[in-house]
């Protein structure tokens, strides 16, 4: 049984860590990126590039890429389009290989090794002084190469991001639900980005000096995170540019956005676990902003039960309240995420007739 006076530390204690990672920390970074004097970077426009991209079973999406790359604004004669193929099983490759003809190079697995695999056999083949990291899915900006390669004319500059732009069913840059989430994460890059670097780059759209790469180990599960971070810890920045951009629409169900926040929380994870010096303020110069923005959301879960469990010791005036607001939160979690579980079938409305029949 905790005391009261134990509990109240613990919900307190609780409060203001899940407080400080969403609101407080956000708020530091604009006064503090504020009270930062930006030279911003030097730029120019056409260094040698090579696009990389990797791609497994994604039959529905390689054509209109390819096409896609095929029309980007940037000198042929200065552009290398790889396609790194990762074993496909569904045709993608048979699509793919028609465009070696327009001149994109296929790296070809017979088997499926994984992204990072697929990822290293590109770079091997890579002639670029840049090398543009792009997935298969996202529309990139006809500009989007120019403006993002741009900047690698600073040569404190080892990496850059472009934007992604999320979009809803009209084709407009969504506003509510998970495009909401992505502007307030987009708002704490490009103020991390001011005050130094990126803690991680967006994977539809991002860049690096040749020269910088590293092998990615095979298991790795966000290169997009790996790749910048070796880079601010090997001296150069990371930054964001929003007028490099990639276009792509808002995860059609609540459980493909519910995997891909499983397979992030788990690659920062394994992120922590591959590279210990992130902790240390002596090796990383973002190491407040890696603890803050990163470690601290890894914590949050465990902020959050430690806020309830503590709650429940506390049945009184304000903590009474808190109670019932946590429980009503929960609940409606649960229960939102019961409907999403529900078959479609379950929600299609039924026939007028009354002949059981779910309507088309």
């Amino acid at each position: 049984m905790l005391g009261p006076r134990i509990a109240e530390a613990i919900f307190w204690i609780s409060f203001s860590l899940v407080s400080y990672v969403y609101l407080g920390y956000p708020l530091l970074l604009l006064v503090w990126s504020f009270l930062v004097r930006d030279a911003g970077v030097k730029r120019y426009s056409e260094p040698t590039v090579s696009l990389v991209i990797a791609a497994y079973n994604e039959r529905e999406n390689i054509v209109s890429k390819m096409d896609n790359c095929l029309e980007l604004d940037y000198p042929r004669e200065k552009l290398q389009v790889i396609l790194s193929l990762d074993g496909p099983t569904d045709g993608t490759d048979a699509l793919a290989w028609k465009y070696a003809s327009c001149g994109i190079e296929i790296v070809w697995s017979p088997v499926r090794r994984g992204k990072a695999a697929a990822l290293n056999a590109a770079v091997a083949e890579a002639r670029g002084e840049i090398i543009v990291f792009a997935d298969a899915r996202q529309r990139l900006d006809r500009s989007a190469l120019r403006e993002l390669v741009a900047n690698f004319h600073d040569p404190s500059v080892g990496g850059v991001s472009g934007e992604l732009i999320l979009c809803d069913g009209t084709g407009e840059e969504a506003a509510c639900g998970v495009g909401l989430y992505w502007r307030y994460e987009k708002l704490i890059r490009s103020r991390e980005s001011r005050i130094h670097s990126l803690l991680g780059a967006t994977g539809a759209l991002y860049a690096i000096r040749r020269k910088l790469f590293e092998p990615l180990p095979q298991d790795t599960i966000l290169d997009d995170m790996m790749i910048p971070l070796r880079i601010v810890l090997g001296g150069k920045r990371v930054i964001f540019d929003p007028a490099a951009r990639a276009y792509d629409k808002v995860a059609p169900s609540p459980e493909v956005e519910y995997r891909r926040k499983v397979r992030t929380l788990m690659g920062n994870y394994q992120l922590v676990a591959r590279m210990p010096e992130l902790l240390l303020p002596s090796r990383n110069p973002v190491c407040f902003q890696f603890l803050s923005h990163k470690v601290g959301r890894l914590l949050v879960p465990y902020f959050l039960m430690a806020l309830f469990v503590s709650n429940l010791f506390l049945l009184r005036g304000i903590y009474l309240g808190s109670l019932v607001l946590q429980t009503a939160w929960y609940l409606s979690a649960l229960a939102g995420y019961a409907i999403s579980r529900r078959s479609p079938e379950d929600h299609a409305p039924k026939s007028q007739a009354g002949s059981g029949k779910e309507a088309a």
